[in-house]
């Protein structure tokens, strides 16, 4: 295998990996090529992004590779968080804060698990709306984020606590996220409210908050 086609696959591995990213020897295994011959070529990867100046960049921390935006761009993020939304969320928005909201403290990678797809864009949506916050990290290898809901999601969906979710535990484990969703989808169709009508201006400074964080860690 060639060595840009190698550099290509491990930036779609990264890509993947998401907020968890991956480690040498992970990548060398999917790769089967040494764990020395790929750290040299991320170590390419992070001089070619450095070079072109590119929007984002290769960061390792405890040995874990991830792809992260850059920190003095912070501002910019900070302003499309803030820009006005009347947008409403969306199925897959939906049944990834169902999944959150019920399964409290959860990774990335379990809620796909569950989906069964992709879940990155959904969750920056969430991010961004300040519905969903990171609350803590796996103690797993890669120390991936752990998501939980947020003061303001209780506010959006009327709720006092999480005890006032609507109770979905007496419905089979292969019917649960639609009916976790469903039940879900009521509390927000009951509102007849997009994220906005909540404490608008709280709400995206919050959001902006939160993806500040985020982008610098």
């Amino acid at each position: 295998m060639e060595y840009p086609q190698m550099k290509s696959i491990i930036e779609g591995l990264l890509f993947a990996a998401g907020d968890e990213g991956l480690d040498a020897k992970q990548i060398a295994a999917v790769l089967e090529q040494s764990a020395n011959l790929v750290e040299d070529l991320l170590h390419d990867l992070q001089s070619d992004y450095r070079r072109e100046q590119r929007g984002i960049q290769i960061m390792e921390i405890a040995g874990v590779f991830q792809m992260t935006t850059l920190p003095e761009h912070a501002v910019y993020f900070q302003k499309l968080a803030a820009s006005p939304t009347r947008a409403s969320l969306s199925q897959a928005a939906l049944e990834v804060l169902s999944i959150i909201a019920y399964r409290q403290p959860i990774t990335r990678v379990d809620v796909e698990e569950i989906r069964g797809v992709k879940s990155d864009r959904a969750i920056q949506t969430l991010v961004a709306k300040n519905l969903i916050k990171e609350v803590a990290r796996a103690d797993v290898i890669g120390r991936p984020i752990l998501y939980g809901t947020t003061k303001l999601f209780l506010d959006y969906f009327g709720l006092k606590s999480l005890n006032e979710l609507p109770n979905a535990e007496e419905f089979d484990s292969d019917s649960l996220l639609e009916e976790e969703t469903r039940l879900l989808f009521e509390k927000l169709d009951a509102k007849q409210m997009t994220i906005d009508d909540v404490d608008g201006d709280e709400a995206r400074s919050r959001a902006a908050a939160e993806l500040d964080i985020q982008d610098n860690q």
